[in-house]
């Protein structure tokens, strides 16, 4: 009994030590600088876009999927923050994380200012590539004006933390 006992104890202490060191590398992770790579996906049409397109902007990159429930919760506020700020150099992108047909359908049920790219596999993989180690949906990235990655949001992002970090990239 004593050895179950000790072996609980040592398993629950083994997980929080890991959950700690695991937030611990994804909160550091989110303000490291680094250039963002250029890599091309396709729109649901099949054209190309390469990041290279919309260099010299303020680039918000969020990795989505139509099953996600706070996925599809934050997306009217991207819509609004798009709206507001495109004047300014702000461009948001969603990368799709699955098939073509299911991001069809739910473009049909809401009126998107900003374009929508198809990552399927390759979109997990690049979001992995750009530090998304915790495999989180949502995932967002902040490029500023010269192509760096200044924020890595894991999660939902609410309009207001959103705006704490775009506000100084847009004066």
């Amino acid at each position: 009994m004593k050895q179950t006992t000790l072996l609980i104890i040592a398993a629950l202490i083994a997980l929080g030590l890991g959950m700690t060191v695991r937030h611990f590398f994804s909160t550091a992770k989110s303000t490291d600088s680094s250039a963002l790579p250029e890599f091309n996906l396709s729109d649901l049409s099949g054209h190309q876009h390469n990041m290279s397109e919309w260099r010299g902007k303020i680039i918000v990159i969020n990795f989505w999927a139509t099953w996600c429930p706070p996925c599809r919760k934050e997306i009217p506020d991207f819509i609004a923050v798009q709206e507001q700020y495109a004047d300014q150099g702000l461009q948001f992108i969603g990368i799709a994380l699955e098939d073509p047909e299911p991001v069809a359908e739910y473009l049909t049920t809401i009126k998107l200012n900003y374009p929508i790219l198809l990552g399927g596999d390759n979109g997990i993989n690049l979001s992995h590539q750009l530090g998304n180690s915790i495999d989180a949906v949502p995932y967002t990235l902040i490029v500023d004006r010269q192509g760096n990655i200044v924020d890595r949001h894991p999660g939902e992002f609410s309009k207001e933390q959103l705006l704490t970090v775009i506000t100084p990239l847009l004066n």
